[in-house]
């Protein structure tokens, strides 16, 4: 059912045009997605600080890189409020982009989804949300030349104020095709989505309406190809529990990665979930515990195991690194790598590359003089998890 819904277009998305012709660059910023390009290279989408006096606030940042992680070309999409890009795929004619954006749309902040071309000029924008808060967290084009969505809807049943899971559909052009929300009366959200092979939908994320003692527990559901559920499994593990991602295996369950906070704890351990293709849990491991440690993103690797990356605690006290976590099929670690000094390190997405090594993308904000130094991290690794090479963007 679905409660509430504007859907609208902003006229211009571009935000250099919104700027007036200013040459003001932002001074820091953040990836939150990365994939290699047909061409060997990178594109990564994440979200970029404004230092104009006039807009002191985020955009979406789109960046282009060659082989080597050195950008070609970047574009920044926004306006006068705080927009983020959390996701990005490249497609059949160039970048499909979500996030939210409380520049446009009808409030509060919107889901928002932009196309682009090649060359990251933007083609069109789409606008999905109410006057309150409404958001994008993982877009991916559709075997039928389509997109879906997922992200979070703010509800206004009177029998469910309160934060849902909302999956989009949308045809070539953005236009919606249909929408739908899963969820109770408690805040429930959804942050990654993929097709499957029977042309229907996997989705993690997180409910507190079907959690245990007001926790949240982690949320997979199952839906057909129009987004009827079909399933759905909650982990709880008894604390606070969240999926970040996920992606069906070779055989046909699936793979998510996400956190564990036990009861009682402020600080939480990844946490990775094996299941069938019903949903059961396989199997489920752990890792890290000591502080607070998160993991973001999981891909089946080409040997059947599994590379994760998330955050770490620093072990020289204070801040976190950027963690890379590589299992074998079962879920037991091969080995691990951390990135970072001292500050505040984040790893964000991960993929396998063509030659076998990684590609991750998140942030880096060292404890430095100077204020505002947080920069877009681009990170290159060999098939051991070995850096070869690593890149800041600001």
């Amino acid at each position: 059912m679905l409660l509430f819904e504007i859907v609208s277009v902003p006229a211009v998305a571009d935000v250099t045009s919104i700027l007036n012709g200013t040459t003001s660059e932002p001074s820091y910023g953040a990836g939150y997605s990365v994939q290699q390009t047909i061409d060997g290279g990178y594109i990564i989408a994440g979200t970029k600080y404004s230092d104009e006096p006039k807009f002191l606030s985020q955009m979406v940042w789109l960046i282009k890189t060659d082989s080597n992680g050195d950008t070609i070309w970047d574009r920044i999409f926004g306006g006068s409020h705080n927009d983020v890009g959390y996701s990005v795929q490249q497609t059949d004619d160039g970048y499909i982009i979500t996030g939210s954006t409380e520049s446009f749309g009808a409030g509060g902040s919107d889901l928002w989804l932009i196309k682009t071309d090649a060359t990251g000029n933007e083609v069109w924008n789409r606008t999905f949300g109410g006057p309150r808060g409404d958001w994008g967290h993982s877009v991916q084009q559709t075997n039928d030349g389509g997109y879906v969505i997922i992200g979070s809807k703010y509800s206004y049943d009177v029998a469910h104020q309160s934060q849902m899971v909302w999956l989009i559909k949308t045809d070539a052009k953005g236009n919606r095709v249909w929408d739908r929300i899963f969820g109770g009366p408690r805040d429930d959200w959804g942050n990654s989505v993929q097709q499957t092979s029977d042309g229907g939908y996997i989705i993690t994320g997180a409910t507190k309406s079907y959690g245990s003692g007001g926790n949240s527990a982690l949320w997979l559901i199952k839906t057909d190809a129009n987004g009827i559920e079909a399933w759905d499994k909650s982990f709880s593990g008894l604390g606070n529990t969240v999926g970040y991602s996920v992606q069906q295996t070779d055989d046909g369950g699936y793979i998510i990665a996400g956190s564990k906070v036990p009861p009682g704890e402020r600080t939480g351990e990844i946490w990775l979930i094996r299941t069938d293709t019903t949903g059961t849990e396989v199997w489920d491991k752990t890792f890290g515990g000591f502080a607070d440690d998160v993991g973001k993103s999981v891909q089946q690797i080409r040997d059947g195991g599994y590379i994760i990356t998330g955050s770490k605690a620093s072990s020289s006290g204070g801040g976190q690194n950027v963690w890379l976590i590589k299992t074998d099929a079962f879920g037991d670690e091969a080995w691990d790598k951390t990135f970072g000094e001292s500050g505040w390190n984040e790893g964000k997405s991960v993929e396998q590359t063509s030659d076998g090594g990684y590609i991750i993308t998140g942030s880096t904000y060292p404890y430095r003089a100077g204020g505002r130094n947080r920069a877009a991290w681009l990170i290159k690794t060999d098939e051991n998890g070995k850096k070869i090479w690593d890149r800041t963007i600001s």
